[in-house]
């Protein structure tokens, strides 16, 4: 039998521009996976829907605000870290208000779908990134 972990429910965003380009941000200094790259997004707090998630966490990190009805479900990732397991449904997001501008200090870049892979992304992005490109 294994162990029992706790299950963290995180919401996470591909925020795609007009050009066809999806932005990721590294993870600060600080912070569990520093220097990792991720789509934004964070931990849904109670009471909140995984929408609601990404319009707080994308106000809070990169200062911009996105459509909630704009957001499309795209993916989920299902991944195993030591002290937890992390359930992480990804929506694509193509419209918000405001010019992007990391709050916290973490850089951002903006590749293709078929570059997204060439990150060193966060062990539960990988799939997502995976999905991104081939179905994008």
């Amino acid at each position: 039998m294994t162990d029992v972990k706790p299950v963290l429910l995180v919401a996470a965003c591909a925020l795609r521009d007009a050009d066809g380009r999806v932005m990721l941000a590294q993870r600060p200094a600080g912070k569990a996976l520093a220097g990792k790259w991720e789509f934004p997004g964070g931990k849904v707090e109670a009471g909140e829907t995984p929408e609601q998630t990404i319009v707080r966490e994308l106000r809070e990190e990169l200062g911009i605000e996105p459509c909630e009805s704009c957001l499309q479900p795209f993916a989920f990732a299902s991944h195993p870290y030591e002290a937890f397991h992390l359930v992480m449904p990804l929506f694509i997001c193509r419209r918000w208000d405001g010019f992007i501008s990391p709050q916290e200090g973490q850089k951002i870049a903006w590749t293709m779908p078929a570059r997204l892979l060439d990150f060193d992304l966060a062990p539960a992005d990988r799939p997502l990134a995976a999905e991104i490109r081939d179905r994008l």
